[in-house]
């Protein structure tokens, strides 16, 4: 006998659609496993945070403001960040991220307008102010949206 040939005892495992409360001979009768009295033997189970009458946890805990789940983090970069760029380049999330310029891109990344920009550059990011694309389109550049 090894590992692969073990198996349960026989008559131990039950399958899992076995019908309880179904009389005496069936092994599961009268109370069908629920015990005597009491709330987890009544029909109808409590509802999810009910802690028996006490001050549930959820209305315990101070609350403060609002958070939308339909926000989306945008990470904003300034325009002077992208000086460290060649001339001609193709600035994407995965360029700014291995520049270190952008750490996390959560939902995305935004050119923002702050700063100087000097050279020719085709960027591709989620989105851009306008100041920031007319001065990338002012020299020669793209702003594409991806």
């Amino acid at each position: 006998m090894d590992l692969s040939n073990l198996r349960p005892a026989e008559g131990s495992v039950q399958n899992g659609n076995f019908r309880r409360g179904r009389g005496h001979g069936s092994g599961n009768g009268k109370t069908a496993g629920k015990g005597h009295k009491g709330q987890k033997a009544r029909s109808g189970a409590t509802r999810p945070g009910f802690e028996g009458g006490q001050m549930p946890l959820y209305r315990r805990i101070p609350k403060r403001g609002f958070k939308c789940r339909n926000s989306k983090e945008i990470v904003g970069i300034n325009m002077s960040a992208l000086e460290v760029f060649d001339n001609d380049a193709v600035v994407t999330v995965s360029s700014l991220m291995a520049a270190g310029i952008v750490k996390n891109p959560r939902d995305g990344v935004k050119i923002l307008g702050g700063g100087e920009l000097t050279k020719k550059l085709t960027v591709q990011v989620n989105a851009f102010s306008a100041g920031a694309k007319e001065k990338i389109e002012a020299l020669g550049g793209k702003a594409e949206v991806i």
